[in-house]
């Protein structure tokens, strides 16, 4: 069904489609429906449990300083998501930091931001789009990463000329001109549905597309929620095709024009997590699953304003039901907030910690994950 801006229908459209999610009986991950007892018999994963370093950006530490806090948190992996933590880029430096982790038992996973040159959130600092994957692929390799994570952009490039078909394109051409350093260096290059840029059919579409024997998907449920899907239907798609993670939770809530996203630790959101690890550990048992908290701050979907959709062409119903459905089980949280009096910096550091660690408790007691737990 095309949903086009002049349409007048459109909010009688979507509340129709909330009432059909909830007639159909439509399964969404809400801690509400489902339950999250702390309790609940939850059988062990033997999967890997890590977290990826932007969950803690406000300490501003290089991967020796990361490797050392992940030892203390006594987590198998560490996603290396960013090349500013590597204060060299010559091989020496990058297989010493290899060495420290394998003396320290952690793996690593590594990656960069955006490839894709016709986004905004493009930085040329590494030269083109093709020469930055490329260095990614070198540094992955050299840390022994299987994975060199990417992405596309951001929600606001399904705004630009040509919508975001046009910045996916962009991104299979960088993908395809790497495809011999990526599969000679044994690294799959990991695109991310990234801060709301893609739907998970869009990014399968991309992997497909691109080569799916050297592409694979760095799923993040949280960044689905931005992109107005449930993280279990994320997780249906993306989950065959999954080499790495980035996990946070989320809270949906609606409002008068659509519904607002709030980021939260894991288990303190409406994802209901032991069902999503049980499906998880069934579409891809050997992918880690690394925490990358980023709370405090709340964003709006306002779905049912006619604006809106001008960025998303064909409504796929069924998909908006499920996320509508999710909002309407969901409720307001609190914004992160400074005390008064207190250091900016020191408040961030102390509030990222605290959102990661309690994050990776919950993993540990609830969840039953990582393999040194």
């Amino acid at each position: 069904m095309e949903l086009t801006d002049n349409d007048p229908s459109r909010r009688r459209f979507v509340k129709c489609l909330a009432g059909a999610g909830a007639a159909l009986g439509i399964s969404t991950l809400s801690q509400s429906s489902q339950g999250n007892d702390p309790q609940a018999n939850v059988p062990r994963h033997k999967i890997k449990l890590g977290f990826d370093n932007f969950s803690v950006r406000a300490f501003g530490w290089k991967a020796p300083q990361l490797l050392d806090y992940a030892a203390t948190l006594k987590v198998d992996s560490l996603f290396l998501s960013d090349l500013d933590v590597y204060e060299s880029f010559n091989d020496a430096y990058l297989k010493g930091i290899k060495a420290k982790a394998d003396d320290l038992g952690i793996q690593i996973h590594a990656g960069t931001g955006s490839i894709c040159p016709s986004s905004k959130t493009f930085n040329k600092r590494h030269g083109t789009a093709e020469e930055h994957l490329a260095l990614t692929i070198r540094v992955a390799r050299a840390v022994g990463s299987p994975v060199a994570r990417c992405y596309l952009g951001n929600a606001d490039d399904r705004r630009s000329p040509g919508g975001i078909t046009a910045h996916i394109n962009n991104v299979i051409k960088v993908c395809r001109s790497v495809r011999s350093q990526a599969v000679d260096a044994g690294v799959k290059v990991a695109v991310e549905n990234h801060a709301g840029d893609m739907q998970s059919w869009e990014l399968v579409t991309l992997i497909e597309e691109a080569g799916r024997n050297f592409v694979g998907a760095a799923m993040d449920p949280g960044n689905a929620a931005w992109a107005m899907e449930d993280p279990l239907l994320n997780l249906e798609n993306l989950g065959p095709y999954a080499v790495t993670t980035s996990i946070r939770d989320s809270m949906v809530w609606e409002d008068n024009d659509g519904a607002k996203v709030q980021w939260a630790a894991v288990g303190e959101g409406i994802v209901n997590f032991p069902e999503y690890m049980k499906r998880f550990a069934e579409l891809c048992p050997n992918v880690p699953i690394h925490i990358e908290t980023i709370s405090g701050f709340a964003r709006s979907l306002p779905y049912l304003k006619n604006d809106f959709w001008k960025a998303y062409g064909k409504a796929r119903a069924h998909d908006l039901a499920m996320f509508i459905a999710l909002a309407k089980r969901g409720k307001p949280i609190d914004p992160f907030k400074v005390a008064e009096g207190k250091d900016k910096r020191t408040a961030e550091q102390e509030y990222q910690k605290g959102e990661l660690e309690r994050s990776l408790k919950y993993c540990r007691d609830v969840l039953k994950l990582g393999l040194k737990s």
